[in-house]
């Protein structure tokens, strides 16, 4: 049953991702930037290449009355089902019994990203303390720091981190002298040299976990309904702890729950769209600061979101019109980073400690792990060559 459901998500797809084409003109990467979006909105429009009519407004709520069936009816009793036989699944906790960020993310208001008007939960939770949920500032040099001590970069003082906001991004590839191998044929890295492409964010000098898992914990500390009662529901339901929730078992749920969330999410904030263009309202961007000529000599920002894998920051500094500096911490480089220079280790590195494998030669146990993150090194760190030539060459048959 699970597999043939699993096939239909498949399938199904392809249905959902024709919202991002509808509103933002193509599927992956949406235009979703400054100016708006790539579709105009005219409800009495018939046809033509991107224009969001009434057809298409109806197209998406029929879309998303579908995810909410599917997630309520398929999804969630599969996840359920399935969870209750591997309870096993304990295992793989590490750092989300201990330390999680959540930046906080979609707005209820347009244009008000404080903490109080965001519908998914921003703060941080160190140590396992669930009483205490730190404040998170983006802006703060003394919140988020970058080390580079284990990773292929250089800094002219790698004793210390650098905020985003004076991050450097200047590669530096070499082996340690454990390393077995050569650059081109690596057979193992030495771990107490330099050994990933991946920097080490921390906040605060602490290691943190980023994703669904840690938008929950959070949610759940903090006592917002919408959190606690699907953990407190699921955790009835499986007869577990809510220690349960600090595993591979409990990132996967909250991937779940997560979905059933966001679907309704989706509904609401059409429900708003329809009703904002029946008003008469149809504009689709606040162009204001949209003129670089309007800008001040220098400036900088942050831009962030709650990606599906979680945290996600862009950092910018612009002088007269210009970029100068750009850095991006994505959710992978959280929960992928190596050692800093006390020797924390990273989410991945962490939840794989104490981990049992019944079968050292084929480690599923450690791609199960590994999967309830959902990681993308491909977006966690870019490697291109100065001129530009190619660097490797892959082969799938």
């Amino acid at each position: 049953m699970a597999v043939a459901h699993y096939l239909e998500a498949l399938d199904f797809q392809k249905e959902i991702v024709k919202i991002h084409t509808i509103y933002g003109g193509k599927n992956p990467h949406p235009n979703w930037l400054v100016g708006g979006v790539p579709c105009a909105i005219n409800v009495d429009g018939v046809g033509g290449v991107g224009a969001v009519n009434m057809e298409r407004l109806n197209m998406v709520s029929s879309i998303i009355d579908r995810c909410i069936e599917f997630t309520e009816q398929v999804y969630i009793p599969d996840l359920l089902a399935i969870a209750s036989f591997y309870k096993d699944w304990l295992h793989g906790g590490g750092l989300s019994s201990k330390s999680v960020l959540s930046y906080g993310d979609i707005p209820e208001n347009a244009n008000d990203y404080s903490a109080g008007n965001l519908l998914l939960p921003r703060g941080a939770i160190i140590d396992g303390d669930l009483s205490k949920v730190h404040d998170v500032d983006m802006k703060d040099p003394e919140q988020i720091q970058e080390f580079v001590a284990h990773s292929w970069y250089k800094y002219d003082d790698e004793s210390k981190g650098l905020h985003p906001f004076d991050g450097v991004t200047e590669p530096n590839f070499e082996l340690g002298p454990n390393a077995k191998g050569d650059h081109k044929h690596i057979e193992a890295l030495d771990e107490d040299a330099k050994y990933s492409w991946i920097k080490a964010p921390r906040w605060r000098g602490n290691a943190m976990e980023v994703g669904p898992l840690a938008r929950y914990i959070i949610g759940y500390a903090q006592g917002n309904p919408e959190f606690k009662e699907p953990v407190e529901a699921v955790l009835k339901h499986l007869d577990v702890p809510v220690t349960a929730l600090f595993s591979t078992l409990g990132r996967t749920a909250a991937r779940g729950l997560e979905c059933q969330w966001a679907a309704h999410k989706m509904k609401h904030f059409q429900d708003k769209l329809l009703a904002t263009i029946k008003a008469g309202d149809s504009s689709t961007a606040n162009i204001e600061k949209w003129e670089p000529q309007n800008w001040p000599a220098s400036a900088r920002g942050v831009g962030f979101t709650e990606a599906p894998r979680g945290a996600l920051g862009h950092w910018v500094e612009v002088e007269s019109g210009k970029i100068k500096n750009y850095q991006c911490v994505v959710p992978t480089t959280w929960n992928g980073s190596p050692r800093d220079t006390k020797g924390n280790i990273g989410a991945f590195e962490a939840s794989l400690m104490d981990t049992p494998m019944a079968d050292p030669q084929q480690p599923l146990e450690i791609l199960r792990t590994i999967h309830s993150f959902d990681p993308c090194l491909a977006c966690s760190t870019h490697v291109m060559a100065p001129d530009g030539q190619e660097m490797t060459s892959v082969k799938v048959r």
